[in-house]
Formats: structure tokens, C-alpha cells, sequence
């Protein structure tokens, strides 16, 4: 026979979906609370830090990768991805620098350093978050909302004060530059489902979870407005859909993925209630990103005909 049989490495069968349509997607998904952050914080110019922020991711992963004669992976959109989700979790009032800081801490040492795209081992939008907050922790949690600088309404109900849901919903709040708006959020969470980039199991398990937690533990039982407030404030939402359910840093079984969803809801309501501050939902992420090899030990199914019964 003249024609050889060439037959390549598995897989097989390749789907037409790459890393680069995947994280388009998500920017895609990002551009609602990124907009709305925007016009909300316009006092602040919250649009110069989105930008420093994502250009310096860019730029970040450009350079070391030139320096370290490796591919060139910036057509991915995995650094933009990571910069605009690094802006959205700053105050708008943040200085540039700072921003800028946080992007290169987050491609250089969380990303790079570990081998590149699907080597991380924690998200490294929220690790650059906490690294910033433990670095520059005056400047991290001032917060400012029509030039006025005030307790974001989390803050506001752990200290026992009354806040207002709907504002809360909507997004007209101090916060984040795209934490606020939940509309926005589940906007592009709705797109992200959607187009199947992501399924409910992760966030439904997250969300859930907390739920049930604060119900439990909170001390206002199935206070409905209690519940709906800790739900809109802060960065759940935001981590819920957009940063706990990284491909890289989360479970690839389903069972693994209800566990983690599990951890992450705990995680996050003991961090609000009992902990010294408001939030928690960034430090939750990142300690269930370790946890995740410990959960997909635990949960990999066992090969056809192995680990039966004796």
C-alpha cells in the first residue's frame, strides 16, 4: 500500500472551540458590569483603571514571554480576561500604580511563574485582589460613590444598619468599579449559560450553600431582605459566576464541583459573618482553588473494572 495509516495522539475527536473563543466570551459576558462601573464611578474616572489595569496584564504576559523566547499567547485573551476581572474587583479611587502592580502580580507571579495558562493554581485576577488588600489595605477598602466617601452597604449591614435592596440591585453604590450592579452581572452570567461556556452547578452550589449558611447562622432566620442583601452586596455575584468558575482553578468532576460549590459557600459566610471584615468571597475563591487537587482526588471516578468490590 502506498498511503500509510497516520494515526494521530488522542484526542480524536476535537471540538471547534478554543481558549481564545472561550475568554472573547467572557469579555463579552464582563462588558455589561464593566460599562455600568464605569458611567456609575464617572466622578472617579474608573475607566482610566480599567484600562491601566488590563493593558498592564497584556503587557505583562507580552514581555516575559518575549524575554523567555516562548510562544506569544496575548491572542488567547486569557491576560485580558484577567486585567478587566482585576479592575472590576478595585476601588475606583484606587491609584493607577497600584492597579498596574496588581496586574503584574497577577500574570508574572501567579500565572508565569507557574508555567502559563492552565498551570495556575489559584485564580490569579483574586490572588492580585488579596495581595493588593494586604499591601495597601487603607487604600483597597476606601470606597467612594458621587465623590463622597461612605461604608459600602455590606459594611453598613454587618454593622446592624438598615440598607436599601433595590439600590443594591441596581448598582447606584459605593463598591467595586463592577461588584454594584447585579442586573449587570446577571446579565452577562445569563450570556455565559447561554452560549454553554459555563452551567449552574459551581454558582447554583456556591450560592446555595451561603444561603443556607447565613439562614442558619446569621441570627435573622428566613428574613427575606436579609437574605437578598447579602446576596447583592459585595463581590458574590461577581466571584460567583465569573471567577469561581475558572476552568483552571476549579474541579473537572461534577461531584468535585458540587463540593467546591459546597467549601465556597461555607467559606464565604463564615469570612462574613465571624470575620473582622464585610467581605470574604475573594479569600474563599482563592482557598478553594487549593483545595481543588484534595476534591478531584477525592471525587475522580474510578477506571472501568477497577476499585470494585471484593
Amino acid at each position: 500500500m502506498s498511503n500509510k495509516l497516520k494515526v494521530s495522539s488522542s484526542p480524536h475527536i476535537r471540538d471547534k472551540v478554543t481558549t481564545g473563543n472561550i475568554m472573547l466570551m467572557v469579555v463579552i459576558a464582563l462588558l455589561p458590569a464593566t460599562f455600568f462601573g464605569i458611567y456609575n464611578f464617572r466622578h472617579e474616572n474608573a475607566w482610566l483603571l480599567v484600562l491601566v489595569t488590563t493593558a498592564s496584564a497584556v503587557l505583562t504576559e507580552y514581555i516575559y514571554e518575549h524575554a523567555m523566547h516562548k510562544p506569544i499567547t496575548i491572542k488567547d485573551c486569557s491576560a485580558l480576561v484577567t486585567g478587566l476581572l482585576l479592575a472590576l474587583n478595585l476601588p475606583p479611587t484606587l491609584p493607577l500604580w497600584m492597579g498596574a502592580l496588581g496586574s503584574i502580580f497577577a500574570i508574572l507571579v501567579v500565572k508565569q511563574l507557574f508555567g502559563g495558562l492552565g498551570q495556575n493554581f489559584m485564580n490569579p485576577a483574586l490572588a492580585a485582589r488579596c495581595f493588593l488588600l494586604i499591601s495597601f489595605t487603607g487604600r483597597m477598602t476606601t470606597f467612594t460613590y458621587d465623590a463622597v466617601t461612605e461604608a459600602t452597604p455590606l459594611a453598613a449591614l454587618k454593622a446592624g444598619e438598615s440598607v436599601n435592596t433595590l439600590q443594591m440591585l441596581v448598582g447606584n453604590i459605593s463598591g467595586t468599579i463592577g461588584e454594584t450592579s447585579v442586573i449587570a452581572i446577571l446579565i452577562g452570567a445569563v450570556i455565559l449559560l447561554w452560549t454553554g461556556v459555563i452551567d449552574l452547578r459551581i454558582p447554583g452550589t456556591y450560592l446555595l450553600t451561603f444561603v443556607i449558611f447565613i439562614v442558619l447562622f446569621g441570627g435573622h432566620g428566613l428574613d427575606v431582605q436579609y437574605i437578598a442583601a447579602h446576596l447583592c452586596g459585595g463581590g458574590l455575584m461577581l466571584g460567583a459566576w465569573f471567577m469561581a468558575t475558572d476552568y483552571v482553578t476549579s474541579p473537572i468532576t461534577k461531584q468535585g464541583q458540587i463540593v467546591y460549590g459546597v467549601c465556597l459557600g461555607i467559606l464565604t459566610g463564615l469570612f462574613r459573618l465571624f470575620g473582622g471584615s464585610a467581605e470574604g468571597v475573594s479569600y474563599a475563591i482563592i482557598i478553594s482553588n487549593l483545595l481543588v487537587p484534595l476534591i478531584e482526588k477525592v471525587t475522580l471516578p474510578k477506571p472501568f473494572g477497577k476499585g470494585g468490590e471484593k
